[in-house]
């Protein structure tokens, strides 16, 4: 017989029909009860043996972790908390789990700290909490390319490995094949990377939008959705090595179109999860009920985790300029206060995560676009406008997170770009292909990335970065 999916089978009104279940036991009690689970959905199926139905060597292999292989009959169930249970005929045990082992690890049958998972982070998965959060990163990757699919983007694979530093900040994994122990130099004493495997210095991209924005001046419309890297030394509950960037580029788009792109894509994607992921979503809401129910009133969420996720969608992004926001905060009152760690003094500061918050969460109280920030604090490849001292950026600021998404009106202007590019000592054969898209048709185009792992942290309400992804890779950590 084939076996079916636990969600299948809760959900299923096929009762007195036989059915075969293959999961986990996440619990056996009384010697009757074994409670499966196989992934495909938060809660489990109950499975009920009846006196002497299975060997009694078989029944003492029904350990909390053993995978089982269950046959019997769907029927009603006859007490609380399930619609449906199996009346067992038949047990299989296709791994056994050994109890005293299995004290030993995060599988136990006891509370854990999210720390202690994260060192267990190849058996987390198994857990609730963190089955729910892997389902709903899923979806929300499903719902990234379904969205754009729809609304007729091209999916593009740009290069994990370049010579080419997007953002111009010098924080990228250098890509060697050379002997480190026997390292080639110049007549400069310097590393001579002509003698590497790519024939020149080469780095793990930390962005695929200069690569992306190429692909859009011959498809018109395109998105990016892969990994990025970052070797920046950031020890932070925001902050990863390694991370899922989702990057489209528009032809023909101004900044205002950018921004309608950006909360539309969001909106639509939450929805999705929404829609589709209700128990998860429940499981996860009430987890943090349970955890605010430890914290002082002050420190307590104002929403519920699903309330916060339909807040999104049923609010217009406030777009405020850069210059407003400044005048803002430099006027509040945790400013006037010096309750800010980074204090505004005046025009030109960059906005750190506290004051991003503010704006969303005190004064504005609902997602915030913030645009044209100076030209200082942005990347050499964002427009400028006609003041000569800011750009066409713009950063969408969520209430927890700050800032979710960043993005531009690219500069097309070919000799705008290239005295950009001197000014911060790029040097132009190296972009030069990138340089090659503003002489040959050149028109007004935008794009955005969206940093995945912060769009999950969101919608879960997880506090910290590293439990929204399988592996999180940070300093001095790179295990399994």
């Amino acid at each position: 017989m084939k076996h079916t999916k636990v969600i299948e089978v809760l959900q299923s009104d096929k009762l007195l029909q036989p059915v075969l279940v293959k999961g986990w036991v996440r619990s056996f009690r009384n010697d009757r009860f074994i409670a499966v689970n196989d992934g495909s959905t938060i809660n489990n199926i109950q499975c009920v043996l009846e006196d002497n139905t299975i060997d009694a060597a078989i029944q003492s292999r029904i350990n909390v972790g053993a995978a089982v292989a269950i046959e019997g009959t769907l029927i009603e169930s006859q007490g609380k908390g399930q619609r449906v249970e199996i009346q067992v005929s038949n047990v299989e045990i296709e791994g056994d789990a050994d109890p005293e082992e299995l004290k030993l690890t995060i599988l136990s049958p006891k509370r854990h700290t999210l720390e202690k998972l994260r060192e267990q982070a190849h058996l987390r998965v198994r857990t609730n909490t963190f089955g729910a959060i892997m389902r709903v990163r899923s979806k929300l990757s499903f719902a990234i390319h379904e969205y754009f699919q729809k609304n007729d983007f091209y999916y593009v694979h740009t290069p994990v490995i370049t010579k080419s530093d997007a953002e111009g900040a010098g924080e990228a994994f250098k890509v060697t094949n050379l002997d480190l122990n026997n390292i080639p130099k110049n007549e400069n004493g310097e590393v001579d990377y002509k003698e590497d495997f790519f024939g020149g210095e080469t780095n793990l991209t930390v962005s695929g939008q200069l690569e992306a924005e190429t692909y859009a001046m011959g498809l018109g419309q395109v998105y990016t959705f892969g990994p990025t890297f970052r070797a920046e030394n950031s020890n932070t509950s925001r902050h990863l090595a390694e991370f899922w960037m989702v990057e489209p580029e528009v032809a023909f788009c101004d900044l205002d179109g950018n921004m309608d792109l950006a909360e539309d894509f969001i909106k639509y994607v939450i929805q999705f999860v929404l829609d589709n992921c209700q128990d998860d979503l429940e499981f996860l809401e009430n987890r943090l009920v349970q955890e605010d129910k430890q914290k002082p009133q002050a420190e307590r969420a104002e929403m519920l985790l699903r309330d916060k996720l339909k807040f999104i969608l049923e609010n217009n992004f406030k777009r405020v300029s850069y210059t407003e926001a400044i005048d803002i905060l430099k006027n509040s009152k945790p400013n006037k206060k010096k309750k800010f760690k980074f204090p505004i003094d005046g025009w030109g500061a960059d906005l750190q995560s506290e004051h991003e918050r503010f704006l969303v969460e005190k004064h504005f109280k609902c997602p915030v676009i913030l645009f044209d920030y100076p030209a200082d604090i942005k990347s050499f490849y964002m427009r400028l406008n006609e003041d000569g001292k800011t750009v066409r950026a713009m950063d969408i600021l969520f209430p927890g997170i700050g800032e979710i998404v960043g993005g531009s009106q690219r500069e097309e202007r070919l000799d705008v770009l290239k005295e950009k590019m001197a000014a911060l000592n790029i040097p132009e054969e190296e972009l030069w292909w990138y340089l090659d898209t503003r002489r040959f048709g050149t028109c007004t185009h935008s794009g955005f990335g969206l940093g995945f792992e912060r769009l999950v942290l969101f919608v879960t309400g997880m506090g910290n970065i590293r439990d929204v992804i399988p592996y999180p890779r940070t300093p001095l950590n790179a295990e399994f």
